[in-house]
């Protein structure tokens, strides 16, 4: 179903998602104080504007309210990240999403009533340090501080054997939420005696400390 964004901040960040809604067919309105960066991204999306976004007047003329989902991608400078939040909550966007320079940031950017807070720098952190840990590890996704949700490719010794045999939820606390298969279609809530196949990537979710030591057995 298309979708009315707006971006806020066309930084390499805000930029990326720009191109990538506007690839998916949804139609996207660019934000930026900066006239170069609205520029080079006026043929991308639906419609590019010059402003600054913590001027109230400003965003109400241009119809945020109207958008389904605002995003504010600004880059350091954290006051008019808050401000313009701020005005957007009181515009009763449905839903706003804003990227978080520090921890700091994303606790006042979550009690002035963000829909969600986005920390890209961590979270990529986070993902390449537990790719560190072990190759089979293709991505990582925090749910929240205490859980998360990760693909793992099947080591060698999984191979060829059932769930049932490896019994990972009783041996690491973590479930597996799925098995993707190369050339099938993603098996949803996997049986007991289904079995783990070369190049088979698994889906599994749990706390983080029983995540880390599932990897860590790998």
């Amino acid at each position: 179903m298309k979708k009315q964004f707006a971006v806020i901040g066309l930084g390499r960040f805000g930029g990326s998602i720009c191109k990538t809604l506007s690839e998916m067919g949804h139609e996207v309105l660019a934000i930026d104080s900066d006239e170069n960066r609205v520029s080079q991204y006026a043929n991308l999306v639906t419609q590019a504007v010059q402003l600054d976004s913590t001027d109230e007047i400003a965003l109400r003329e241009i119809g945020l309210r109207n958008f389904d989902h605002v995003i504010v991608a600004i880059g350091d400078n954290i006051q008019a990240s808050i401000l313009t939040t701020l005005i957007l909550k009181d515009l009763d966007v449905p839903y706003i999403t804003v990227k978080a320079q520090n921890d700091y940031h994303e606790k006042v950017l979550t009690k002035i009533g963000a829909t969600r807070v986005i920390h890209p720098e961590r979270d990529m952190g986070m993902r390449i340090a537990h790719h560190l840990i072990s190759e089979n590890v293709l991505d990582f996704i925090e749910l929240s501080p205490d859980y998360s949700l990760v693909e793992i490719k099947a080591s060698q010794n999984m191979i060829g054997k059932t769930l049932l045999t490896l019994n990972i939820r009783a041996k690491f606390g973590c479930n597996i939420m799925a098995i993707k298969s190369e050339g099938e279609d993603i098996n949803i809530s996997p049986m007991a005696q289904d079995e783990i196949k070369e190049g088979d990537i698994l889906v599994v979710i749990g706390s983080n400390k029983d995540i880390n030591d599932f990897e860590e057995s790998l």
